[in-house]
């Protein structure tokens, strides 16, 4: 490889990646407690997707069945619903368009793909879009894998975006992480616009991680972004808001992705009061997706018309920096695909014809 990768390639040999331990992880017996399922449900789960949650988020939950609750208590919904797909957005190289796609690569856009280095989480989520391979230790990335992938994104030369994503990035130690993120730096920063991104949502479920020895990391590649994942007003704490704070400090832009869950975040009012409070910790919302029709969250999933009128609240109603874009990540591998109300009533020569967030009509005269 002619990229300051030799460390990694060195790693060829070694165990899968080792992933840190988060720590505080509630017990089996408090699971079956606060959900009232018995012993063979929850085994009947446990055995089909992986249980793991932070004390820190179950501290979150204020009652049972609340919006924290929801997104980490395991149901029997999640096993005796049949609809949904094990892999609905084609990531897995056999289901790609593009030939020769690692296995630890999507390459869906022409200039950017997303390399999953880490398969663990600090709390698994019961909406992941990737419940079929996260949290199983045999499916872990080797050293191995990721030279493979950084080789084929060294290869192609049109890639300027390298998103991170697992898993969590930031379940890796330290020491890890920054050898990875060494590796692809030698590479993207070569190239024009070139930038790394990291998907995680450690600062929503493990906030803790955040640490001025991890940022000191990061900040040593720039230009770095980081996505995060708050999905419900609850998730913003003192806590949260310290490890957002310490990434902005580091000169490390927050964005956030928000999915659209039943239940959870599904009416004008909540959506509404998160993305204020996530503008307020310095996090930019970014997305509000329509749940992925993945097997095994069929519960969470709402009508489409559900998302499009949370848009059409958030949209003149508060402010610009508060309203994300509403997408579909298109089933199939087709790509995020924007959602808008019907804005526009009429469009010809002569005129625009539009509503706005009042209803009320306007007219835009059309340049000759």
């Amino acid at each position: 490889m002619n990229c300051d990768s030799t460390s990694v390639a060195k790693s060829e040999d070694e165990p899968p990646n080792p992933a840190i331990e988060p720590g505080g992880i509630v017990s089996v017996e408090k699971i079956s407690d606060i959900s009232k399922l018995d012993e063979i449900e929850l085994k009947n789960i446990f055995e089909k997707y992986p249980v793991r949650i932070t004390n820190y988020y179950f501290s979150l939950i204020k009652e049972k069945d609340d919006g924290v609750y929801k997104q980490c208590i395991p149901s029997v919904e999640e096993i005796s619903d049949r609809f949904g797909e094990e892999d609905p957005l084609n990531e897995e190289p056999e289901h790609q368009v593009r030939q020769g796609v690692p296995s630890l690569l999507t390459h869906r856009y022409p200039d950017r793909v997303l390399f999953r280095i880490s398969n663990s989480c600090a709390m698994y989520c019961r909406f992941c879009t990737r419940k079929r391979k996260v949290g199983d230790a045999n499916k872990n990335p080797t050293w191995k894998e990721i030279v493979k992938a950084l080789m084929y994104i060294q290869e192609h030369v049109e890639i300027r975006d390298v998103i991170l994503s697992g898993g969590d990035p930031l379940m890796l130690p330290d020491r890890t992480l920054d050898k990875i993120l060494a590796a692809v730096y030698s590479i993207i920063s070569k190239r024009e616009n070139g930038i790394i991104r990291i998907g995680t949502r450690i600062p929503v479920v493990l906030p803790q991680r955040i640490t001025k020895e991890l940022c000191d990391i990061l900040k040593k590649y720039h230009p770095i972004y980081i996505n995060t994942h708050f999905n419900h007003p609850n998730e913003i704490t003192a806590e949260s808001k310290r490890a957002c704070g310490m990434l902005a400090d580091s000169g490390i832009p927050v964005g956030n992705q928000t999915v659209l869950l039943r239940g959870v975040n599904d009416n004008p009012e909540t959506m509404k009061k998160l993305m204020q409070k996530l503008v307020s910790i310095r996090v930019r919302p970014y997305y509000i997706y329509q749940c992925d029709p993945v097997k095994g969250a069929n519960h969470f999933r709402t009508k489409v018309e559900k998302g499009l009128e949370i848009y059409k609240s958030l949209r003149g109603h508060t402010s610009g920096l508060c309203v994300p874009h509403f997408v579909i990540d298109a089933p199939g591998g087709g790509g995020k695909i924007p959602l808008l109300p019907e804005y526009v009533t009429e469009i010809n020569n002569d005129k625009v014809v539009m509503k706005n967030y009042e209803g009320k009509e306007f007219e835009y005269v059309q340049a000759d």
